[in-house]
């Protein structure tokens, strides 16, 4: 494959919220270059970016595929990144290879939940960006409503550049406001549109918003703003540099019609790319760690060579593939590098350019370049590849902590043997999973974004490596306390034929705040009981807390005061002490009120404002607390504290209640009381358990 220098590169996620149209556009991008034979289609199948077979079973994308389109002599690497929120992260963690943003946004829909998400990744990676109104063919399809929405959203600085030609189906063309040009389109045609007049029908509201552009590009420059000001207007050069450099600045957001379906306005948005985007050595300092010091480094093909992993497949025939972008310098097939976070030398053989699922391959690759390579030995997302004279490292993206955990359970004994294995290398190739083992419930827990996330690891594990498990609910992890005082004994005694066991204790119990665990406190006096009896007594108690007293959960956040006793010169010992302390725990309980609690978890939800006061009902049912409220826009982000037991279905119930448009994430806060006809249940359920598990041992 072709070598390309950096200023030749141009590194563009596609992102937007789910099904406006991303991967379709990416295909019309793909055939208008050339780089693909025909049109591509998402509902056949067959296009470069979907190329898994649960994306293409369920017609989304589930993770960012890279494909490859040269476009006036230039190199496009094309991120196509997922829009819906359970598989956002990917699209968080993908865009760190990007230098610009091309936001999708539906034509009949407007600005939705994710298209904020990821209009707040490419700010937060300061990237330049270009926002594409597609689907404009579509039945109630409204550039200027959505529109609207964009700039509600987005501001002024999100400015048209296009006006369509037609509307729904008969959208057969686009106005290009910076030239004062019309283009038609066939539609399902080769994407290169014709150049002819504005039609008279458009010429009006076409110059009213060309002098829109001009006026925010004149903003930026004291020179343009100067001749705006004299003559009313700038000549096309003017916009043009003048829209080159505001696109760059993140000063202006241009605004584009498209019909990716019908490869219309394709030709229009490559132009822009490549004229209107950044190489890589014109983004600015990227940030790095030299020798453990925080420093700011220019992409250069100078330099020496580094790379930073954004990205890791787990491919059945050809092992773990890394996807890495090149910082500095310039590598080359078969170089050795360092792996700086892990110590080890990498040798990457076979360097290839990733078009999909295809790897081409290639001599070597520029700074700004994005590259893969297969079967490196301890490279993981998040390391850094550097020449060994380089010692430097770049910050991983950091993703928000899993939202809902699974229990996984395997179905045969086989499957068990390879089920650690199989999900470890999921667990590779997708960082916002985690896959661990609770220590209270013994359970494997898979946890991910949402159901559909742990489903579809589920669907991978059989597909991939032949390993069958089930999903199920989690156990709720529930604790014992005690809310009273309790002062009793504990004495063991037991004697037989040589010598006997005596352990005599007096213990009190108190509770503790929430969070304060275990306390054990020694007040005996006089040798009472004996120094070395002591721990006995405190293990006796820890052992026996351990099944706690109403349902066999973990006792927590109880004192318990040894400050009496007594013993036998010859018949006390570790054991008799130890057992002595159980009977006092267990005497303790029926005084100490015992109590159970439950895990209560912060949960917060992005939904249409329209959803809002179905959303706070629902939330209310699930004994939540509402702990704040914030609209932005149309959108809507609710704060709540809820019981976990209360939330294990609220993936599926949330996406039936907003159809599919509102996220949520959530994390542990706290533990509370469980309410006292909940308890009940829970204590009832434990106890029949119980009950049935010693019959099954009988």
């Amino acid at each position: 494959m072709k070598v390309y220098e950096s200023k030749d590169i141009r590194n563009v996620g596609v992102v937007g919220h789910g099904d406006s149209g991303k991967t379709t556009l990416t295909a019309a991008l793909l055939f208008t270059a050339g780089a693909t034979s025909r049109l591509l289609r998402v509902d056949e199948g067959n296009t470069i970016t979907d190329f898994d077979e649960e994306e293409i079973q369920r017609k989304i994308t589930i993770t960012t595929a890279i494909a490859v389109a040269e476009w006036k002599k230039t190199k496009i690497n094309i991120l196509d990144t997922p829009g819906y929120n359970i598989f956002i992260n990917d699209t968080r963690g993908a865009l760190v290879a990007a230098d610009a943003a091309v936001v999708v946004v539906d034509g009949v829909a407007g600005v939705e939940v994710q298209t904020e998400k990821v209009w707040s990744f490419a700010t937060e990676f300061k990237l330049p960006r270009a926002i594409v109104i597609n689907k404009l063919d579509r039945e109630r399809a409204d550039f200027h409503r959505a529109l609207a929405s964009v700039q509600e959203f987005f501001g002024r600085a999100a400015v048209p550049i296009h006006l369509p030609i037609g509307s729904e189906r008969d959208f057969k063309g686009i106005v290009d406001l910076i030239r004062m040009k019309a283009f038609t389109y066939t539609p399902d045609g080769d994407g290169k549109g014709k150049e002819t007049e504005i039609p008279d029908a458009c010429a009006e509201e076409a110059q009213k918003a060309h002098e829109a552009l001009v006026e925010i590009v004149a903003e930026g420059n004291d020179a343009y703003m100067e001749e705006f000001f004299e003559k009313g207007t700038l000549p096309a050069e003017y916009i043009l540099e003048g829209m080159r450099q505001g696109v760059r600045e993140m000063r202006v957001f241009p605004v584009m019609c498209a019909s990716a379906l019908h490869n219309i306005g394709s030709d229009l948005l490559l132009d822009l790319i490549v004229e209107d985007m950044p190489n890589p050595t014109e983004r600015g300092e990227i940030t790095a760690f030299v020798n453990g010091v925080e420093a700011h480094r220019p992409v250069a093909e100078s330099d020496l060579p580094s790379a930073y992993v954004f990205k890791t497949t787990a491919d059945p025939f050809a092992g773990r593939i890394s996807y890495f972008r090149v910082d500095t310098g310039i590598i080359k097939n078969d170089a050795t590098l360092q792996n700086v976070n892990k110590s080890s030398a990498e040798r990457l053989a076979h360097l290839s350019s990733p078009n999909g699922k295809t790897l081409n391959p290639i001599t070597e690759l520029h700074a700004g370049d994005i590259g893969a390579v297969a079967k490196l030995k301890d490279t993981l997302t998040g390391d850094t590849l550097a020449d060994k004279a380089l010692n430097i490292t770049y910050p991983p993206v950091k993703l928000p902590e899993p939202s809902i955990a699974f229990a996984i359970e395997a179905k045969s004994r086989n499957d068990e043997d390879r089920m650690g294995n199989a999900v470890h290398r999921i667990l590779e190739e997708d960082q916002s999973l985690r896959f661990y083992r609770d220590p209270q419930t013994r359970e494997f827990l898979l946890a991910g974004a949402g159901q559909q996330h742990v489903e579809i690891v589920v669907s991978r594990l059989k597909k991939r490596y032949g390993v069958d498990v089930t999903l199920k609910a989690p156990k709720i992890p529930y604790r014992e306390t005690i809310r009273g005082h309790a002062d009793v004994q504990g004495r063991h005694k037991k004697q037989t034929g040589g010598h006997g066991q005596f352990g005599d204790c007096w213990i009190k119990m108190d509770p503790l705040p929430r969070g304060g665990k275990f306390e054990f406190v020694n007040e005996t006096f006089g040798g009472s009981i004996p120094k070395n009896f002591i721990p006995a007594v405190e293990k006796g108690i820890v052992e026996v807390a351990a099944n706690g007293f109403l349902a066999g959960y973990p006792m927590v956040d109880f004192k318990v005061t040894v400050y009496d006793g007594s013993y036998h010169d010859v018949d006390s010992s570790e054991l008799a002490f130890k057992l002595a302390a159980r009977k006092a725990f267990k005497a303790a309980m029926q005084q100490a009120k015992p109590a159970l609690l439950e895990p209560v978890m912060n949960a917060e939800i992005v939904a249409p404002v329209e959803y809002a006061g179905d959303l706070m009902g629902d939330l209310n049912g699930r004994r939540g607390r509402i702990s704040g409220m914030d609209t932005r826009g149309a959108t809507q982000f609710i704060k709540a504290q809820v019981p976990m037991s209360e939330m294990l279905n609220y993936q599926s119930d949330l996406t039936a209640m907003t159809q599919g448009r509102a996220s949520f994430t959530m994390e542990f806060d706290h533990y509370d009381y469980v309410p006292p006809l909940q308890a009940d249940k829970i204590i009832a359920a434990a106890k029949a358990a119980k009950t049935g598990e010693e019959e099954e041992e009988e």
